[in-house]
């Protein structure tokens, strides 16, 4: 028989802090992060505000959990992507379909940044996970170099990169591939092709097949 690690006392805790977070991206879909509430939320589920901070000491606790969890999410689904034998054309379909079933998250931690909050170091630490993906499956490629100022500028700036073996040419490969991924997901989840009568999803699948012919 396995060996119970939580007592109920645990298992309450966790269950309230799920119901929070649950409530709070419920108010991030509707007013946006500037405006999130800790008493609101508290008042949805009939608690004081002084309860509520028994589980979310401030709203950056609140804001920083909710960071974790929509990075660890994206991070688990790229995983899965490259771990099946996704290229470098599925894990962006990997990203667009985690970021339309998941907008909030996504608005959360790729769009505009939350006035006067600082994100742990932590969380930095799980955003590496999703690049570092990305370059794992960019070096199944071969990338031959360019010369291009940014890559040579790369080979000495390449701190964020958590494999030091990584081409300089990966590497630029790798962000190209971020900044066509985000810039057009960015767009269209903030709304700026509504009214424009075009196809979304046929504009990204264009930008990456450019960027792969690149």
């Amino acid at each position: 028989m396995g060996t119970e690690t939580t007592g109920p006392r645990e298992r309450y805790r966790a269950q309230v802090r799920a119901e929070i977070k649950q409530r709070a991206w419920e108010q991030l879909a509707t007013t946006g992060v500037a405006a999130l509430s800790l008493k609101a939320i508290a008042e949805q589920l009939g608690m004081s505000g002084p309860a509520l901070y028994r589980y979310f000491a401030s709203r950056d606790e609140l804001i920083t959990a909710l960071i974790r969890d929509a990075y660890r999410s994206l991070a688990d689904a790229l995983r899965a992507a490259a771990d099946a034998g996704a290229d470098i054309a599925g894990l962006a379909h990997a990203v667009r379909a985690w970021a339309l079933d998941e907008p909030q998250r996504y608005l959360l931690v790729y769009g505009t940044p939350v006035p006067g909050y600082h994100a742990p170091d932590d969380t930095t630490a799980i955003s590496g996970e999703i690049m570092a993906t990305v370059l794992a499956v960019y070096r199944r490629r071969d990338v031959p170099p360019s010369g291009r100022r940014f890559e040579t500028h790369l080979d000495a700036h390449r701190g964020w990169a958590a494999d030091p073996t990584v081409t300089a040419a990966t590497l630029r490969q790798a962000l190209a591939f971020w900044t066509r991924v985000h810039g057009v997901l960015s767009l269209e989840l903030a709304g700026h092709f509504a009214g424009m009568g075009f196809d979304p999803g046929l504009l990204f699948d264009d930008e990456i097949d450019d960027l792969l012919r690149r």
